[in-house]
């Protein structure tokens, strides 16, 4: 599983012309899957995002949680993060999740994230999106679960 986070300060998500989700001050997550994820790993990437201290303190250093700022999430899927463009100039997407399966784990992921944040807005899976977003810092973290959990 691949996500790339951004501190924002709001995001929002439309689908044909309708905005769909829009946050505050959170994270906006484009999340990609692979057909080697599962629960689990969903589960321990939540975790990781929740407790990651990348919100500033009272003294400027970023040592703040998600939940310690109050802050939403707006969960997009992205399965282009899983591009191989290491042949030719167009991509490859063979690495990125049979779409039933990667959407199962998708919305697996937004039940998971509103049972640990109290707003939780998301797009919609296969669609074609349009995201704005207002990066905060800027601070983009990219996390791969291959990485992360060894």
């Amino acid at each position: 599983m691949k996500v790339v986070l951004q501190r924002v300060r709001e995001a929002a998500v439309a689908v044909d012309g309708q905005e769909i989700g829009r946050i505050g001050k959170g994270f906006l997550l484009l999340v990609g899957v692979s057909n080697e994820d599962d629960e689990q790993i969903a589960d321990r990437m939540m975790d990781k995002i929740c407790k990651l201290r990348i919100f500033e303190d009272e003294n400027g250093k970023t040592n703040l949680s998600l939940a310690d700022v109050d802050g939403q999430v707006l969960v997009v899927s992205q399965f282009t993060l899983y591009a191989d463009c290491h042949k030719g100039n167009r991509p490859s997407f063979i690495g990125a999740g049979q779409p039933d399966m990667a959407e199962a784990l998708y919305e697996y992921m937004i039940t998971g994230f509103k049972e640990r944040v109290p707003v939780v807005q998301h797009g919609s899976f296969g669609a074609d999106m349009k995201v704005s977003l207002v990066n905060d810092g800027p601070f983009t973290i990219v996390l791969d679960s291959r990485e992360l959990f060894r």
